[in-house]
Order: structure tokens, then C-alpha cells, then sequence
């Protein structure tokens, strides 16, 4: 479905629910997702139920993110529905496992949803939702274009809202 000079996605099965429970216990992955801490086991795969259902009825979610040269998985990104204040969006969302942290891959993740947002399915509006003091996706928000609209509160945590528009 999408892909970039370095990355191909695939939908998440649940044989990978390995790895994703590596990105979810991984105290420094997750100090910037939800409340900022670890997921059990148990959780992880209820989420993962939960992004494999989106796809059953037709949404895009969250997607494995696959390194072309060695097939590593390396992390997900996608497209995910959000509402934040009252109004419906859709959110540009990634995350890289820590081994590949600081290689780019999160800009080329992002920017590649962006454009699919965008080009193929047409949306006027894209976000990105950061929590405050993530200055790394803050600078992966400003590659892909985003600026910053507003500061929110989004399910009981401090966060920011980047978006760009069409």
C-alpha cells in the first residue's frame, strides 16, 4: 500500500504482536504514548485487536513499518481517527522502536502517511498529536510540513495539536 525509498507497510497480524509488545514495555518508546507508561501483555494485544478491526471495516490504522534492506521491523505508522475538542480528525501517527531512533525513519514515515492523507484520500486536514516536552516529534511535525495549531488536553494529558492543511 505505501512505501518509501527505505520503508515498505504492511497491516499488523497478530504474529507480530512480539514485537509490538517490545515497543510497548519499553519504558523510553512509550514515555511520549497515552499516559507515558509500559503496556502489559494483555493490553498490547487488545490494542492490536483493535487497530486489526479498523482494517476490517475499511480504515487504515496503524501499519507494521518494514526496513527494505534487511526486512527489520522497525516500528508502525499510519493513519489514525481521533477526536480531540468535540471535532473529528485524522492523525498522522508513528512509532520507532529504540534501535532505530535518530535515522530518520520517523520523518519518512510521517511524511509518506501525510501525503497519502492528503493526495490519495483527499482530507483537507491532518494532525499530529505530541505530548509536551516530545521534541523529538516535534521536529518530525515540522519536516512534514506541520505547524502548531493549539496546546490541548487529549484523554487527561497535556499535549500539542500540529497540523497542515490541504
Amino acid at each position: 500500500m505505501i512505501e518509501t525509498d527505505r520503508l515498505i507497510f504492511r497491516k499488523y497480524t497478530m504474529e507480530d504482536l512480539d514485537f509490538l509488545t517490545s515497543m510497548t514495555s519499553d519504558p523510553d518508546v512509550m514515555k511520549y504514548i497515552g499516559k507515558g507508561t509500559t503496556w502489559t501483555e494483555e493490553f498490547t494485544k487488545e490494542r492490536l485487536k483493535l487497530w486489526m478491526s479498523r482494517y476490517e471495516e475499511g480504515h487504515i490504522s496503524l501499519m507494521l513499518a518494514i526496513r527494505k534492506s534487511d526486512q527489520a521491523f522497525i516500528g508502525h505508522a499510519g493513519l489514525l481517527p481521533q477526536e480531540v475538542e468535540g471535532q473529528h480528525e485524522l492523525e498522522v501517527g508513528y512509532w520507532i522502536s529504540k534501535p532505530y531512533w535518530g535515522l530518520g525513519f520517523a520523518s519518512e514515515a510521517a511524511i509518506a502517511w501525510k501525503e497519502y492523507g492528503l493526495h490519495q484520500l483527499r482530507k483537507n486536514k491532518l494532525i499530529s498529536l505530541i505530548k509536551l516536552g516530545n521534541t523529538g516529534s516535534q521536529n518530525v511535525a515540522k519536516k512534514n510540513g506541520m505547524s502548531l495549531e493549539k496546546q490541548i488536553v487529549f484523554h487527561g494529558v497535556e499535549a500539542e495539536m500540529w497540523s497542515i492543511h490541504r
